[in-house]
């Protein structure tokens, strides 16, 4: 009884790292081009993750089972209690260290290292590395360099749409008062500084000001249309998590046949919505102001390469990372604009090679730890 509550804690405290290192990803966008606050980004990534997770029982049961897993190791470990206590400790610790120093990374990552490290343990070279190979690392591989060159080609495609209705770019000017010193002469030669109010216009930097679209299209205001289209991909960004990863981390309480799927379901969407709303800060700032600056139709166009990848290979079963290809899109625009800052992204990537054998090398620890004291 022991050792199914803990497995049951574990299992939370990886979803609630996921909602911690994965919620805000959708919504960076919003905050990094200035189109909302950090508040109302990360309320709206709640709302959407959540809708997701709750779409997640009905279209991503093959997720629910290749997680679960069957098929890579022998069946008796997977319903082991004690391997699926190793690979959600292992894979949460992963994911919540990589939170605490702000580098967003993957949970599926995690997950299928600490498959991998709990497995060796127990059962040596009777890991199916074809499954894990085809399942897991080909999708996990792929995915980013699809991202990054889908998001080139639809930043291509949505700029020669923008300057064919002849939409143009404009950039906010900062109005205010600025306080001088003017130097007022005295008797006997001598000068006097007074103070002296006077008005200032001068063009915000880039981190002060929103670059904005000007024209009208189809009878609207074309800013006021994007910023709706822009929250709405955000949006489908958190939906796309939620029903790619949520089927993930139920998976590991399947062994518990007293638990109900729906209501593992609930309990993990609850700890992802709690990790999300407590801890994403750092993540946020590295995913909406470090990889590349963003105007709102950067930012739109970098969400829709992103939920259309993750919904397309969530409705095919297969395990794509939504940090691997929401990073690629936005390092692909990025890179056409000449703005992608490569050494943020260099650190993203290094904590990305990490990931597997840290959750590896973890989850081993435990499984070894776990099996001796049980």
């Amino acid at each position: 009884m022991i050792t199914l509550t803990v497995l049951v804690l574990a299992t939370l405290f990886l979803a609630y790292s996921n909602g911690a290192n994965d919620n805000f990803k959708g919504v960076a966008t919003l905050f990094g081009s200035g189109t909302t606050s950090y508040k109302s980004a990360i309320t709206w990534a709640t709302i959407s993750t959540f809708a997701g997770s709750i779409t997640s029982l009905f279209l991503a049961a093959t997720l629910l089972k290749n997680f679960s897993g069957r098929g890579i190791v022998p069946n008796e470990l997977a319903a082991s209690p004690q391997f699926v206590l190793a690979v959600g400790l292992g894979a949460g610790l992963t994911v919540m260290l990589a939170t605490l120093i702000g580098f967003p990374i993957s949970t599926t990552h995690g997950l299928v290292g600490a498959l991998v490290g709990a497995g060796l343990t127990a059962v040596g070279t009777k890991v199916n590395f074809g499954t894990l190979g085809a399942l897991f690392f080909l999708p996990l591989l792929v995915s980013p360099l699809l991202a990054v060159g889908l998001g080139v080609v639809s930043y291509v495609a949505a700029r020669w749409v923008r300057v064919k209705f002849g939409v143009q770019k404009e950039w906010c000017v900062c109005v205010g008062e600025a306080v001088q010193f003017v130097p007022i002469p005295q008797p006997a030669g001598l000068l006097a500084l007074a103070p002296v109010t006077l008005p200032e216009i001068s063009v915000g930097a880039a981190e002060q000001c929103r670059q904005q679209y000007k024209g009208k299209l189809f009878g609207g205001e074309v800013q006021r249309g994007l910023d709706l289209v822009h929250f709405l991909s955000a949006g489908s960004v958190g939906f796309a998590r939620g029903l790619n990863d949520t089927p993930k981390i139920v998976a590991l309480l399947l062994v518990i046949n007293t638990f109900d799927v729906k209501f593992g379901m609930l309990l993990v969407m609850a700890a992802m919505a709690s990790g999300g709303l407590l801890n994403a800060r750092k993540v946020a700032i590295t995913m909406s102001k470090k990889i590349t600056p963003l105007n709102p139709g950067q930012g739109f166009t970098a969400n829709l390469v992103t939920s259309s990848l993750v919904i397309l290979a969530s409705r095919f079963g297969l395990p794509v990372s939504t940090t691997h290809v929401s990073v690629g899109s936005l390092f692909g625009i990025g890179l056409f604009t000449g703005e992608a800052n490569r050494r943020v992204v260099s650190g993203i990537l290094m904590s990305w090679l990490l990931t597997l054998p840290i959750a590896v090398i973890i989850s081993a620890l435990v499984y070894a730890v776990v099996v001796r004291i049980s």
